[in-house]
């Protein structure tokens, strides 16, 4: 899949080096609720039993973004199914240097677009309450603020927006 300026592909472990930083950097992680990974080994492993894994078992999972103009991985960005929600959440990470770039946006876009294609009704989207720029996504993407989510272990309710007309 292509949007003007960016490549979205499935993920294979041997994206695991370039999926470190998204999985590890402070700056990052911090809105997320992981536990940050420590060594490529670790963020193939992460691969393998998170996007490879929800490929296999539910057809969709979050994909690899890649910039077209440099041909390096940049971000993550789609859909995964969430257990504990029972829904597919759409979500989106890029490097520090990306934001504001409006990547996230323009990725999860046509992967909203597959979802209605894999015939979800609903997709739902979680977001640190510290974390605006985040909700302001997924607004533009047409969902909109349902609920705030019980307190995980840290205390913080996450804000949950779901796609119009699908409570």
């Amino acid at each position: 899949m292509e949007t003007e300026r960016l490549i979205l592909r499935p993920f294979t472990l041997d994206d695991a080096e370039a999926w470190l930083p998204l999985i590890s950097l402070p700056e990052i992680v911090r809105y997320t609720g992981d536990t940050p990974a420590t060594s490529v080994a670790q963020a193939r492993e992460r691969l393998r039993t998170r996007p490879l894994r929800d490929y296999e078992v539910h057809g969709y999972g979050r994909m690899a973004v890649i910039e077209k103009a440099g041909g390096r991985l940049v971000g993550f960005s789609g859909l995964k199914y969430v257990a504990e929600l029972g829904e597919a959440d759409i979500g989106y990470r890029f490097l520090p240097e990306c934001w504001g770039k409006g990547y996230a946006t323009e990725s999860a876009l046509p992967l909203l677009g597959q979802a209605r294609a894999l015939g979800l009704q609903r997709v739902v989207g979680t977001v640190h309450p510290d974390n605006p720029a985040s909700s302001r996504v997924l607004e533009k993407l047409g969902l909109r603020f349902e609920r705030l989510l019980e307190p995980d272990d840290d205390g913080v309710g996450f804000l949950l927006y779901a796609t119009p007309g699908s409570e």
